[in-house]
């Protein structure tokens, strides 16, 4: 491992193991259904010293942030995947398009909706952003058996605006309209109450004309402010 992640790792485990809360560590566990380990600290706490541990590093490489984003990916406690999101976002401008596999597997590995929108709506989004290409990654993505790379792709564009590809959007949404899994209806919901903020006509029009296959779920969250 190069000096920047061994720093970096060594900075976080310094200062966020020794303030670990056991007893609200329990609470968040149970919170999210007990998949995961916590440490115990909340949202501010953990990014003051997040903040505090990444003052004066040097940006990453992409192969840094790779060993970076795998390296918090295996720790136990969820705090660590947190950060990770966090890293990657915050350096969305440097890996190439060959950092998809790398993304695919943390969207995939220790899956839940607390990071999976992180890397969806934010890190995703940019990386699609700045390398068009890979809308044909997530047009595979939009159309896989994982239920949390199709949530990826219906929420990747969610912060586009009127520069979303509504075609995509809505294509995404009518193929997975009676998908069985809860966390991809709500996506479907989700999304499309965003883009409603840009065009509520179009909304409206596509939930009206796909009223027999979305979900009541999916129509009541995208009509939501209609």
């Amino acid at each position: 491992m190069s000096d920047l992640p061994a720093t970096l790792l060594e900075r976080l485990d310094d200062r966020l193991l020794p303030a670990a809360d056991p007893v609200r560590a329990a609470a968040q566990a149970a919170y999210m259904k007990n998949h995961f380990a916590f440490l115990g600290l909340a949202t501010p706490a953990l990014r003051t010293l997040e903040r505090a541990a990444l003052a004066g590093l040097p940006p990453p490489t992409e192969d840094e942030l790779r060993l970076i984003a795998t390296a918090l990916w295996a720790r136990e406690q969820r705090e660590f995947q947190y950060v990770a999101c966090s890293y990657l976002v915050r350096h969305v401008a440097v890996p190439s398009p060959a950092f998809v596999p790398v993304l695919r597997e943390l969207i995939t590995t220790k899956s839940w909706w607390d990071t999976v929108d992180a890397l969806a709506t934010r890190f995703t989004g940019g990386l699609v952003r700045r390398h068009p290409s890979l809308v044909t990654v997530m047009d595979q993505w939009a159309r896989d058996d994982d239920m949390w790379l199709v949530r990826t792709a219906i929420l990747h564009q969610l912060h586009y605006g009127a520069e979303t590809d509504t075609a995509r959007l809505f294509g995404y949404c009518e193929a997975q309209a009676s998908h069985r899994d809860f966390f991809v209806r709500k996506a479907i919901g989700w999304a499309l109450r965003h883009y409603a903020r840009t065009d509520p006509d179009a909304v409206r029009a596509f939930v009206d004309g796909h009223r027999s296959t979305l979900s009541g779920l999916s129509v009541r969250e995208a009509t939501k402010h209609l």
